[in-house]
């Protein structure tokens, strides 16, 4: 018996079904591959983008209104001790630049050994005034006894009275004197006029001072003020009690009140000047440069990432998708900034889809992509699940071969 290396036989009509498929998938085959040839000259005839971006649409946003100037800052006020005695050695200081002192401290004092003598002398002659003076007050009162006697004559007695009156206006006069000589007295000791800080110093122990020249110059109670220019353009804006964050050259920051608005502008500058308070138990001094932001309220602005704005030539630009996703080069005037996002104040409508991501590399009219939002990852499937093209074709075969054949 002879065997077959076939398991079975095929008939006429299974082979020419089996040649019918196979015809049929070679020119399925066909027709792709042509189809595939046909659309290679389309896609190359296409322009293809320069760049895949990203956009968003421009947020109306409440922004802060904010004031920036520039300033110094200064003492509150200042006072200037001075010497009020005239031609006194100095024989004592007792403060230095930076001390804190109270009113009515002692700050100095000069030599008091002149004085004193005069003051005893003063004293001295008031006595002797005030004796004279009762001695010619009891001639007074005798001749006025004696008026109705006729002991003295009316001449006389008005003597007596006149010499009373000139004695008690000497007392007054030695009063005056002795009260002269102790207040010299007392400003031999230089006496803080109020609380603060001394700022400054030129007394020298040993050294002999006029009447009138500094010797000190304080802060009064210490307290510090930013003088803001503001042009007057924007004086109208600023009102006593605004707030204002003041920051130093030194990075020192502090928070300030708005005191007064200055009622002239000067006609050189056009410049006013503000008068900011600040806190007490700062790290600011006096003639110290600051900067500074007055808060003026919030306000509703169109606003766009920062990441969108393209600064080219000392300009600021941003890039629009318009049709056929070709971008358009718009100039825009950008306003306040906060956070990540920045206002614009000219240049862009509300409607506008604009580049964010990849902005900076683009040129007017360039051809983008637009990035869709990723997609969300779906399960992988077995082989078995989702089987390829060949496995289908070679099933579809079978199935066919095995029919016919039955």
């Amino acid at each position: 018996m002879q065997h077959s290396s076939f398991p079975f036989k095929f008939s006429p009509t299974a082979f020419a079904v089996i040649a019918a498929c196979v015809l049929a998938t070679g020119g399925a085959l066909l027709f792709s591959a042509a189809s595939r040839a046909a659309d290679e000259p389309k896609a190359a005839a296409q322009p293809r983008p320069a760049l895949t971006v990203s956009t968003a649409a421009p947020q109306r946003t409440s922004v802060p209104l904010r004031l920036a100037a520039n300033g110094n800052v200064a003492a509150w006020q200042e006072a200037s001790i001075g010497a009020e005695s005239n031609g006194l050695r100095l024989t004592d200081v007792r403060v230095n630049v930076g001390d804190t002192v109270k009113a009515g401290q002692v700050l100095a004092t000069f030599s008091a050994e002149t004085i004193q003598a005069d003051v005893a002398q003063a004293r001295a002659s008031l006595l002797e005034a005030q004796a004279n003076a009762a001695e010619a007050a009891a001639n007074a009162e005798r001749a006025r006894s004696l008026q109705a006697t006729g002991a003295l004559s009316q001449q006389q007695i008005q003597q007596y009275t006149t010499a009373e009156k000139t004695a008690q206006a000497r007392v007054e006069a030695a009063q005056a004197t002795l009260n002269a000589q102790q207040l010299r007295l007392k400003y031999t000791q230089v006496v803080a006029p109020d609380s603060g800080v001394i700022s400054a110093r030129t007394a020298t122990v040993g050294a002999v001072v006029g009447s009138g020249n500094e010797l000190f110059r304080m802060v009064r109670k210490g307290r510090l003020e930013w003088r803001a220019e503001v042009t007057s353009t924007e004086l109208r804006r600023i009102q006593p009690g605004v707030k204002a964050s003041v920051t130093a050259a030194s990075g020192a920051t502090a928070e300030g009140t708005v005191r007064m608005v200055a009622p002239t502008v000067d006609p050189q500058t056009r410049n006013a000047l503000v008068y900011v308070d600040l806190p007490a138990g700062n790290d600011f001094r006096a003639g110290m440069f600051a900067r500074g932001e007055f808060a003026l309220g919030q306000s509703d602005a169109l606003t766009v990432p920062q990441e969108a704005l393209v600064v080219r030539d000392g300009f600021s630009y941003i890039f629009v998708v318009g049709a056929e996703q070709r971008v358009q080069q718009r100039k825009v005037q950008t306003g306040r900034r906060v956070a990540d996002r920045v206002e614009l104040l000219t240049g862009l409508d509300a409607n506008a889809q604009v580049v964010v991501r990849g902005a900076g590399f683009l040129n007017d009219g360039d051809l983008v992509r637009v990035a869709a939002p990723a997609p969300a990852a779906a399960p992988a499937q077995t082989t078995s699940q989702a089987p390829g093209l060949k496995q289908k074709m070679t099933l579809a075969l079978a199935n066919q071969a095995q029919a016919a054949i039955n």
